[in-house]
């Protein structure tokens, strides 16, 4: 029996042995995220009441028809605090030869292929060279497991425009790099799978980008495949949107139809062009240029760090006011209260799939800045004299914490070099440099520390890289992290999605139900004898 399992993670009241049917406030809960790929087999064993919770209103959505033309809408903020951002863009200018976009999706529905797939038609690499699949995965972790975990920049170069791309993870697990990138971009290439269509990751990206006011091209991939049902998958989609309180204009997103193996797209999906010229011209006509005040002082968010042996910290992030030089001298800002200053070493920018350098940067191009020692994600590199901070980057809290302590055994040393205390310390504090989802405490001794963050698989990677970089430390079991709102203890939950045939359904409902989980919607997959079973129940219920 195979299944296939996402999931998705809120917050809700803890659930009383005396009262389990506590409700939580909907008004008061607070989002995250988490998916794992251990989550299959931890479902076994489990078992399930299938209590079935009414459906949405929306049962079914039509839409006009986009297959003659395309049709383009930049998105509105609905929020007070992005309004009054969106209405200070509005006396700025657009640049209109560069498109920072990034390409967002739940796991496995085909982000990083079709970046591939982009790459090679717009000739980044010679026509007899070699490349290998995935090629955006270079960290060894995502390429032995199959997952993107780190988010990637690149460009490419469309009739004279310069399309920077932004490359992000689809594990939940690792949203707070999705969500720090959308500082970035001005639009995202949702990429939905044509059989699953949206599944929880999709909902939080898209969520977060409604919040942002980016522009939204949805990709319907993988159409070619022979269970495919665009119609459901577009209906689902739109369904996404108005549940997430998208404004009209937001609601009236341009489709594109691709196959990223292939590298073929198109307005219908039976009619697919041989080429992707069809995405490359909706990123262009439906996605803005970057608002940029090329007069005013300068200003740039530091949104991704990376460390070089040569060059030391190297700092990425998107100029959105004034020209960058090598060699100017800036102020670095915290907060308006917390500056101070620094000199630019070198400066980079993104062409093709190489950072090259550059004497010069206008602002709207994304770009990377090394001389700064101690510069952190977040911080602001503005004008020396003028020049103001930038609002900070937010994330989603933490779900899942574990205790991190020194070896005790012994055989303590024989495997690992880093074995002490401090070693074991500045490693911790270090990750949480780069790493804005994750956080670090110090424990009840001096040799343990508790480690926060996203999802067990958030963490894990975290400990197998320190292993391969021989550290030598014990973890403890994970454990959740329940929060009060207003004066109510809240604790996360999941929302699994189970990919199951018809005949193995009761088994699998029998297994689940241990987790005190209720399945509230189940829905045909359009392969014959195929359900999808959406399922809530405690996070803690997966730990155990």
């Amino acid at each position: 029996m195979e299944m296939a399992i996402a999931s998705h993670i809120t917050l809700t009241p803890l659930i009383s042995p005396k009262n389990p049917n506590t409700n939580s406030n909907t008004n008061t809960q607070r989002r995250f995220s988490f998916s794992s790929p251990l989550l299959r087999n931890q479902f076994f064993g489990r078992a399930l009441s299938s209590t079935l919770i009414p459906k949405s209103p929306f049962d079914f959505h039509s839409r006009s028809s986009i297959l003659s033309s395309i049709k383009c809408s930049v998105s509105a903020a609905s929020e007070a605090a992005t309004e009054a951002a969106a209405e200070r863009r509005s006396q700025l200018m657009r640049r209109s030869d560069i498109r920072n976009i990034a390409i967002v999706a739940h796991v496995d529905h085909g982000k990083t292929t079709l970046v591939d797939a982009m790459l090679k038609q717009a000739k980044v690499f010679r026509d007899n060279q070699v490349v290998q699949e995935r090629i955006m995965d270079s960290n060894d972790l995502e390429r032995e497991r199959g997952i993107t975990i780190l988010s990637k920049n690149t460009s490419i170069t469309y009739k004279d425009t310069k399309i920077n791309i932004i490359d992000t993870p689809g594990h939940s697990d690792f949203g707070g790099e999705v969500e720090r990138v959308l500082n970035m971009v001005e639009g995202v290439l949702l990429v939905v799978d044509s059989v699953e269509g949206p599944m929880p990751q999709t909902r939080f990206v898209l969520k977060k980008a409604l919040e942002f006011g980016h522009a939204v091209v949805v990709v319907v991939n993988k159409i070619d495949r022979p269970s495919a049902r665009p119609d459901f998958v577009i209906n689902s989609t739109f369904e996404l949107f108005i549940e997430l309180n998208a404004s009209d204009e937001q609601c009236d997103f341009q489709v594109i139809y691709a196959s990223g193996i292939r590298g073929k797209a198109g307005l219908s999906p039976d009619n697919l062009a041989e080429d992707l010229g069809p995405l490359f011209e909706s990123i262009i006509r439906c996605i803005p240029g970057p608002h940029i005040d090329k007069d005013g002082a300068l200003q740039m968010l530091a949104t991704n760090i990376e460390y070089d042996e040569h060059k030391g910290r190297i700092a990425i992030g998107r100029l959105h006011a004034g020209v960058l030089r090598r060699g100017m001298d800036v102020r670095v800002c915290t907060t308006e209260d917390t500056c101070r200053f620094g000199r630019i070493g070198e400066l980079f920018v993104y062409e093709k799939f190489h950072r090259v350098a550059a004497q010069a940067v206008e602002a709207g191009d994304i770009c990377a800045v090394c001389g700064i020692d101690d510069i952190q994600i977040g911080e602001t590199i503005a004008d020396k004299i003028y020049g103001k901070p930038l609002p900070a980057i937010k994330v989603e809290e933490p779900t899942v914490k574990m205790a991190f302590a020194i070896n005790t055994s012994p055989f303590v040393g024989r495997e690992g070099k880093y074995v002490t205390s401090r070693n074991l310390r500045d490693r911790l504090y270090r990750e949480i440099e780069r790493n804005l989802a994750m956080r670090v405490e110090d424990g009840e001794t001096a040799d343990t520390f508790i480690v926060s963050g996203r999802g067990t698989l958030h963490i894990t990677i975290l400990i197998e890289n320190m292993r391969r970089e021989r550290y030598e430390f014990m973890v403890g079991p994970p454990k959740v992290i329940n929060k009060k709102v207003d004066d109510k203890l809240l604790e996360p939950f999941e929302v699994a999605t189970v990919e199951v045939p018809e005949e193995h359904m009761g088994p699998v409902v029998e297994l689940l139900g241990k987790r005190r989980g209720q399945m509230f919607d189940m829905q045909g997959l359009g392969l014959k004898g195929q359900l999808y079973l959406n399922i809530r129940y405690q996070l803690v219920g997966s730990l155990a």
